[in-house]
């Protein structure tokens, strides 16, 4: 009977370091995980979140967008209700007031969308034509 105890004690610590040495000096094969662009909501009123969740809608389906953030900027002006801004690549693509009141918005969706198709077009060109300064000389 000693003899059995002593196999298992030896038996049970080479079973730890087998599996020790199997979890941290196997490969990894770990596979990369792809994030699209991200939209950073800061608006503030009703209005500016309704703004954004329209938005995030189309810049779910927006091709080239990855590794690229757009943020839905709202800041309170006195007197005239809010002043929203789209950033794209930490440009003002598209900027509007809205006022107090509740008005449709979809126009201006449709508005801010466009402009930002237009400059996330405008970067993959960019980015594939490296001959170009930013100065163009």
């Amino acid at each position: 009977m000693p003899g059995y105890i002593f196999q298992m004690k030896y038996s049970h610590r080479f079973f730890l370091i087998t599996l020790f040495l199997t979890v941290f000096f196997s490969p990894i094969h770990a596979e990369e995980i792809r994030l699209g662009g991200l939209l950073l909501d800061n608006s503030i009123s009703r209005q500016g979140h309704e703004f954004a969740s329209r938005i995030s809608q189309y810049w779910r389906e927006v091709p080239d967008s990855s590794g690229k953030n757009l943020v839905v900027k709202e800041i309170i002006v006195p007197q005239a209700g809010t002043l929203l801004s789209v950033i794209y690549d930490n440009k003002v693509v598209y900027q509007t007031y809205m006022g107090r009141r509740q008005v449709p918005i979809d126009e201006k969706v449709q508005q801010a969308i466009m402009l930002v198709l237009d400059a996330v077009a405008n970067a993959s060109i960019e980015s594939r034509s490296p001959d170009l300064a930013g100065d163009e000389w």
